[in-house]
């Protein structure tokens, strides 16, 4: 028996071990090759497939590949992506994706495709989290969230449109403007002066002490802020003998 993390990280020869003979009866269908497979090393078949296919090495195997009903590495991909994005905690555990990234850390040729599938995972998991608040879901979404920036899964790119969207709550829930700056994606200078960043946000990053006192004078010079925003900073410039 293999362990997710183990398909995700073996190595060419292993992976012919893995699916070659299990895939050689012909009469049989992908899904029944992917299940007789999967049951064989413990493994869900959605995991079977997410697992293949986030291996590099599964791009250089054609004959297992189409040993398993996948006429080509492109059509492993789009059913790999498809699981990926879908997946809430289920046939995926939260384990199972923080090796996703684990593994794909390690392939830069993956990256740019990962940011596509990351705004498409977590729209379909915060609509779930809103659907139903379900704790469970929220604290696996949470570490997986600090995963993506600490890991560097994440981009500037991926960063900027989280922090474009303000009328996002799970932005707050996480604290996700901290964690985007412990990843030294956006200084912490440029982000405390955007207007897109709410006063709560501003007043959690303050409050660890991430901000100079200079930048916070700096701020209340500017008349165009919040209301809101004027009294936060003004509090915590008089609460810190500012």
């Amino acid at each position: 028996m293999a362990t997710f993390l183990e398909l995700l990280t073996a190595p060419a020869e292993r992976l012919v071990n893995f699916f070659y003979t299990g895939a050689a009866d012909q009469s049989a269908t992908r899904q029944q090759k992917l299940k007789r497979i999967g049951s064989r090393q413990g493994l869900h078949p959605d995991q079977v497939i997410c697992g293949l296919g986030f291996n590099p090495a599964i791009a250089d195997l054609p004959d297992v590949l189409n040993a398993l009903g996948f006429p080509a590495y492109e059509d492993l991909a789009n059913e790999r992506n498809s699981l990926f994005i879908s997946d809430i905690y289920h046939h995926l555990s939260i384990d199972d994706i923080l090796a996703i990234y684990q593994a794909v850390r390690q392939q830069p040729q993956i990256i740019d495709v990962m940011q596509y599938l990351l705004t498409s995972r977590l729209d379909h998991i915060e609509q779930r989290i809103e659907a139903t608040v379900n704790p469970f879901v929220i604290e696996r979404y949470k570490k997986e969230m600090r995963t993506i920036y600490s890991d560097g899964i994440a981009q500037i790119d991926f960063a900027e449109a989280r922090l474009s969207n303000t009328h996002s709550g799970f932005r707050a829930l996480i604290n996700e403007v901290a964690i985007i700056i412990d990843a030294k994606l956006i200084p912490v200078g440029d982000i405390f002066f955007r207007d897109t960043i709410l006063p709560e946000e501003k007043r959690k990053i303050l409050s660890r002490g991430m901000v100079p006192i200079e930048l916070v004078r700096s701020r209340l010079e500017d008349a165009a802020i919040s209301p809101q925003e004027r009294r936060m900073l003004e509090d915590y410039l008089r609460l810190n003998k500012g």
